[in-house]
């Protein structure tokens, strides 16, 4: 059976991005899905003199093995001032030092959402226009403005964005 990773670029445990996430996965039929959570690889902020004496910590070899294991990757970005969260641009940073091209090639679905009307736009730029030269392979994305009016009971409740994410999750799950 193939393997979908899904998983928010945030730390926080109430994350608007990890519940996007979820969802999103859920909508995969016939696959294994494992929801990973950044809290769960506790890592020291990246630096190379740390990198230098310390190595690479274990954490980062573990989230980078989930990703060469699975078979497609769905990834929520959350934005902070505009760009990736802390949490997820230090795993992030880590793996890169292990495999520059750490997505493995591996069929992405790159997701955002925020409570303000633009969803993410411009951390879901940083990663559509970075991506790629880190291995990225992203076969489609999806954004989701205004999360709180947008999204309930653990589902989109707007029909027009809840068709457009259906639509996303199709064309991912054909290239998986």
């Amino acid at each position: 059976m193939k393997k979908i990773i899904a998983f928010a670029g945030s730390n926080s445990q109430k994350s608007i991005n990890k519940k996007l996430a979820i969802y999103a996965s859920s909508l995969v039929d016939n696959v294994e899905i494992i929801i990973l959570d950044l809290n769960d690889f506790p890592l020291p902020i990246y630096g190379i003199d740390k990198e230098m004496k310390e190595g690479i910590p274990a954490n980062a070899v573990k989230f980078l093995d989930k990703i060469k294991e699975a078979d497609g990757v769905i990834v929520s970005l959350a934005e902070h001032n505009g760009n990736f969260t802390v949490a997820f641009k230090n795993i992030y940073d880590w793996m890169s030092r292990i495999e520059q091209k750490l997505w493995h090639n591996k069929p992405m679905l790159l997701l955002s959402t925020s409570p303000g009307g633009r969803g993410g736009a411009s951390v879901m730029e940083i990663a559509k226009n970075g991506f790629p030269y880190m291995g990225g392979n992203i076969i489609t994305d999806f954004s989701l403005p205004k999360f709180y009016d947008n999204f309930k009971d653990g589902r989109i409740v707007n029909e027009e964005f809840n068709q457009k994410i259906k639509e996303a999750v199709t064309i991912f799950q054909k290239s998986v």
